[in-house]
């Protein structure tokens, strides 16, 4: 038996001593191996399990020393009698115990937090388009490791362990402040800056601090349902206020209002960038109308084109914004470390509510993140990450602008780890969820985020965080072939398109010196030149302009393009219907694939 309860991984970093006892020592706890029983001697169990003798000596006898098994001589190893002594009885006869809830009970039950944006097995499907989620080659397990050795020798355990209350750790407030606070153009002093265990309890400290049943608070729709319930539950009265391509309109709907909710960075969950503009904005009205913001700026991390813009907190003059962060959700599944920074004043609130629940997060872990920071880790693992997601971020793009490219519109985002996508009119988001998980993809509902039950159909969310690189170009491509599939009866056909098909003749008379412009899924135009000598040009507008080149040529009535970049640098043929200045590609299925707009010749 002891063979099968005694696994030995060589593919793990832990020690086969470190292993060997783990196992045994659960194996005691939950009664596989009970108290007085006696256990192989070293030399068989060695041989049982495939390791050196040796090994299961060390390990034998520290188990002696911490009292879980006992050496008797001449007789053996056996488990220490007392290994259970001062545990609770627990021989009770449960089968006559009547089954009771307590649900009638329940005071502050919440309604919609418990559900999530994908399953609980997201690792086994093949395309996990999943925000949030994240695949255990990108955890730092080298470097978080250094750090939590160095946080734990015996001098820097003396140190922590002497902080009294509800301090926290002196080192890893004074790193958020110089290393972290800074990328956002905050300034703050240890004294404005509170620990927390993630982003989440920050939010619920805020929310115990400053809402009761007087408070009306507005916040984003769609928008992260976590804040409206955790508002809700202290009894505020919510004001939804709509996104559009700046972030959180900026109304006289909040005129009224003592607290507004925001997600500025990469909004929650459109991934849209507040502009400056509108932060102005907000600023402006919360002076005036004399309301608290709360910026969560939990992905100011992940911005691929162009620069982040300031927090909002960094642009406050008068103490109306509270800031909270965390560090990278990366981490999040090793150690969960968020802060709050506001004025002192608040800060010392705060930290009497966190009392109420705990004194403050763990303070071994406070300090290995203070050395993961103070080390370059952080910065380091950043810069890789950052590096890691752009790719990922930029391949769904193309994919999506390949595969669905007159299908959906993404909108105008720079930054974030996740698309927020509009496909066809027609197209039902939750029976296209269904359908793509049994093909192994995974998208994420929308529903979830709108404050009514009324909520777009046609929308859903798919992330780069959770699916590998070389996997995306394949998952789109599928999930393409679905949804034109489940849209096929409302799309328009070659032989039931409006206008004109245009042969050979017609294709050598209208395409040479001509200049097309399309719209991107992302939001943004591209302008195609076809040169008369076969030679083509493109460029996309807006910010993270890109370039590209390629050929062109007519051949049995299609029209055929190669870019050196674009489009994979494939060879792809078009029929072309022209309908006005309006140009529809159609591929050699008869589908339609992309319309343009004639914008006129090259005079060159």
């Amino acid at each position: 038996m002891i063979r099968r309860l005694i696994h030995i991984d060589h593919q793990l970093d832990e020690s086969l001593q470190s292993q060997i006892r783990r196992k045994l020592v659960e194996g005691i706890l939950v009664g596989s191996f009970m108290p007085g029983s006696r256990l192989p001697s070293s030399r068989k169990l060695a041989e049982q399990i495939g390791v050196a003798r040796n090994t299961v000596v060390l390990v034998y006898q520290t188990l002696i020393d911490e009292g879980y098994i006992v050496s008797k001589e001449r007789s053996g190893i056996y488990v220490s009698d007392d290994i259970h002594k001062g545990w609770v009885n627990a021989d009770v006869d449960t089968h006559n115990i009547q089954s009771k809830d307590n649900f009638h009970r329940f005071k502050g039950q919440l309604k919609t937090t418990s559900e999530t944006s994908c399953p609980s097995n997201w690792q086994r499907f093949a395309y996990p388009f999943i925000d949030g989620k994240y695949d255990a080659s990108l955890y730092p397990v080298r470097e978080w490791r250094d750090a939590n050795n160095k946080a734990n020798t015996t001098r820097e355990i003396y140190q922590w362990s002497e902080l009294q209350g509800v301090e926290d750790d002196p080192m890893l407030l004074d790193q958020i402040r110089s290393k972290i606070l800074p990328r956002r153009g905050i300034q703050a002093s240890s004294a404005e800056i509170l620990i927390t265990v993630g982003t989440q309890q920050a939010l619920n400290l805020v929310s115990q601090l400053f809402v009761d049943h007087s408070v009306t608070a507005a916040v984003e729709d769609p928008g992260f349902p976590e804040m409206r319930e955790l508002l809700v539950k202290y009894g505020a009265k919510l004001v939804y206020q709509p996104i559009d391509d700046n972030g959180m309109v900026v109304n006289p709907q909040l005129d009224n209002c003592d607290i507004v909710y925001t997600t500025p960075s990469h909004q929650t969950p459109t991934s849209i960038t507040m502009s400056m503009t509108r932060r102005y904005e907000l600023l402006k009205k919360a002076q005036q109308q004399d309301f608290l913001i709360i910026e969560d700026d939990f992905e100011f991390e992940s911005n691929f084109l162009g620069q982040p813009h300031p927090a909002l907190r960094s642009l406050d003059k008068d103490n109306r914004v509270i800031y909270i962060s965390c560090l990278s959700k990366v981490l999040a599944s090793g150690v969960q470390i968020g802060f709050i920074v506001a004025d002192s004043g608040v800060i010392s609130e705060l930290k009497k509510l966190r009392k109420m629940a705990m004194r403050n997060p763990p303070l071994n872990n406070q300090r290995a993140v203070a050395y993961f920071l103070s080390l370059g880790y952080y910065d380091a693992f950043m810069m890789h990450l950052h590096k890691v997601f752009f790719e990922r971020w930029l391949t769904l793009r193309e994919a999506l602008n390949i595969y669905l490219p007159n299908c959906i519109d993404t909108g105008p985002i720079q930054g974030g780890t996740a698309y927020w996508v509009t496909g066809p009119a027609q197209l039902d988001g939750e029976y296209l969820r269904v359908k793509a998980a049994e093909l192994g993809i995974l998208i994420e509902p929308v529903k979830r985020y709108f404050a009514s039950s009324e909520h777009p159909e046609n929308c859903f969310r798919m992330g780069v965080t959770s699916i590998p690189n070389d996997k995306i170009r394949e998952g789109v491509s599928k999930l393409a072939d679905l949804i034109h599939l489940l849209t096929a009866d409302y799309e328009e056909k070659l032989d039931n398109a409006r206008g004109k098909l245009l042969d050979n003749r017609g294709l050598a008379e209208l395409l040479p010196g001509a200049r097309l412009e399309c719209q991107m899924v992302y939001g943004v135009p591209c302008i195609i030149e076809l040169l008369a000598d076969g030679c083509m040009r493109g460029r996309t507008l807006g910010v993270g302009s890109e370039v590209d080149v390629g050929r062109w040529w007519i051949e049995n009535g299609l029209y055929y393009r190669q870019w050196k970049l674009w489009g994979y640098g494939e060879i792809k043929g078009f029929f072309v219907i022209m309908d006005g200045d309006q140009m529809k590609w159609f591929d050699q299925n008869y589908c339609f694939v992309r319309q343009l707009e004639l914008k006129g010749y090259l005079t060159e």
